[in-house]
């Protein structure tokens, strides 16, 4: 199995590269490409998809903050 990865893009979405399944609210598969972005912001005209709505419009940097 492909190990996949979620990356957390600043003031904007959620690439996912790798096989995954996603699943909408009721259970039902949505087609995906091998790598795509999920919208984090709201904005998008095609939810759960990114389509760069965010841009200029979301603010959001997520670091991992390690603790001693």
């Amino acid at each position: 199995m492909t190990k996949v990865q979620i990356k957390v893009n600043d003031n904007g979405s959620l690439r996912i590269t790798g096989e995954v399944e996603l699943l909408d609210g009721a259970g039902n598969v949505m087609e995906t490409k091998p790598a795509f972005s999920l919208c984090r912001c709201g904005l998008s005209n095609n939810k759960p998809f990114c389509d760069g709505s965010h841009k200029g419009k979301f603010d959001s940097q997520v670091r991992f903050v390690k603790e001693d």
